[in-house]
């Protein structure tokens, strides 16, 4: 691992490219009767396995890099990711409420990397990368 500046809990401040959000599932069961009739018990009142895509494109290596470090920091430690606020964050130029959403913050959700970060050269020095998150409830 590098010495870069994203290491640490803050995602590295790069503006996204591209963003996809799937909000997060409520945990409960159905049951069907034979007869076809259903019942649903709900076990929680938070969503959870949110998924956030957020793409990079056409970024200086060393902030590729930067987001490779805050990948493998984050796995070593298993702790969440948290996006920073302002005009170069991986949530920047969204919506206020449509940020509040994603961060889900006063529901307990918490983010963490889906897999690993996906790097694509374009050219020399310029890369494209492409990170995949998961929203989870800590059980803690």
């Amino acid at each position: 691992m590098s010495t870069g500046a994203a290491v640490g809990r803050e995602f590295p401040n790069a503006k996204a490219t591209s963003r996809s959000y799937k909000p997060g599932k409520f945990p409960q069961i159905e049951f069907e009767a034979l007869n076809g009739a259903t019942t649903a018990i709900r076990y929680g009142y938070r969503a959870y396995n949110s998924e956030l895509t957020l793409g990079f494109d056409n970024i200086p290596d060393y902030l590729a890099a930067e987001i490779i470090d805050h990948y493998e920091e984050r796995m070593q430690t298993f702790a969440d990711v948290v996006f920073p606020p302002g005009v170069d964050s991986g949530l920047a130029g969204l919506d206020a409420n449509l940020t509040r959403q994603i961060q889900e913050t006063d529901t307990g959700l918490k983010w963490r990397y889906a897999e690993p970060p996906q790097l694509q050269s374009v050219f020399p020095g310029v890369s494209t990368v492409t990170c995949k998150f998961i929203g989870y409830l800590d059980g803690v």
